[in-house]
């Protein structure tokens, strides 16, 4: 098991003074002090020892790698005394009670993406954070109070919102320096992400909407589209917030993605949180993401987010058809 190195952060927030000073403020500054370190092992790849080494698997099924596990012991550390009473997260099959007396919990996925770990690919952090409430997280993300992700790529960008905006900081080796602020998304997309490979087990409506779209100008939609795919839903999400565009990961017949593979709780939460506060729209494709409640805090669920109409026009395709 890899270990990161942490200190006790709460007493010495590296955001800048437009973070709010409150409980939420505090727990966003102790997750902003986690992301360093993370980013440092990321850049190291091999040469202290090997970051995707396989540890286990997680309780949605997925294989655990050393940095998995290693990033969410460096989180849990820095969010004790912060506040935070319950804390879900992808790495651990129960929700873990830091503060009994605290009054935010939170959903996270430490490293979003980590079946990329030591390619060079980017990768990320999702965050959200609630009032303290039942501790299976069964409650719409319509009740969230802020969220927030982190992008470990050729920089490491940070990004949160409390609901009217997305706040975007650049780490520059010392401490987050403002890059956006109050950013907004426009309504339509001209880049698309999608795994093209799973096209053909799509519902027959979202098959069509694929085929209009590469007919680009020639068809339907009357102009052309570009494509993308990472194949890390957090570098998708700091892109299109950046950029603008669309991505989706649908549900589709293979057997284990009937009802999408993205976790609900704390991964398509705080991306539909962020879309919604900077203007953008999420779905599973149909229904808004926010609106809806998870069964098990692991549960599964298919995902569209980006551009409000491109959000709207993948519904109507899966509703005509």
């Amino acid at each position: 098991m890899l270990t990161l190195p942490h200190d006790t952060l709460c007493h010495a927030p590296i955001l800048p003074a437009c973070l709010p000073e409150d409980g939420v403020g505090r727990i966003i500054a102790a997750l902003a002090h986690a992301m360093p370190a993370i980013a440092a092992r990321l850049a190291a790849g091999k040469l202290p020892g090997d970051p995707a080494a396989l540890v286990g698997t997680n309780d949605s099924g997925d294989a655990q790698k050393a940095l998995d596990v290693g990033a969410h012991d460096h989180v849990l550390a820095e969010l004790r005394g912060c506040g935070v009473r319950h804390m879900l997260s992808e790495e651990a099959e129960k929700v873990e009670t830091l503060d009994p007396s605290g009054v935010y919990d939170i959903a996270i996925d430490p490293i979003d993406g980590s079946g990329s770990i030591g390619i060079g690919a980017p990768l990320g952090m999702l965050f959200v954070l609630y009032p303290t409430g039942p501790a299976d997280f069964a409650r719409p993300g319509s009740e969230a109070v802020a969220a927030g992700y982190a992008s470990f790529g050729h920089s490491l960008d940070f990004g949160y919102s409390l609901g009217d905006g997305i706040q975007i900081f650049t780490f520059d080796g010392q401490d987050f320096r403002e890059a956006r602020r109050d950013l907004r998304m426009k309504p339509t997309a001209s880049t698309i992400a999608y795994n093209a490979s799973n096209e053909r087990f799509w519902p027959e409506g979202l098959q069509a909407w694929a085929r209009d779209l590469r007919l680009g100008k020639d068809g339907p939609r009357g102009r052309d589209f570009n494509m993308r795919w990472l194949a890390a839903a957090v570098g998708e999400l700091h892109r299109i917030i950046l950029t603008g565009g669309a991505f989706l990961y649908p549900a589709d017949r293979r057997k284990g993605y009937e009802n999408g593979r993205l976790r609900l709780a704390y991964e398509a939460v705080p991306m539909a949180f962020l879309m919604e506060a900077a203007g953008g729209k999420a779905t599973d494709g149909t229904r808004r993401i926010l609106d809806l409640i998870p069964s098990d805090p692991h549960e599964n669920v298919a995902l569209v987010f980006g551009a409000a109409d491109e959000v709207d026009t993948i519904a109507r395709y899966l509703q005509e058809t």
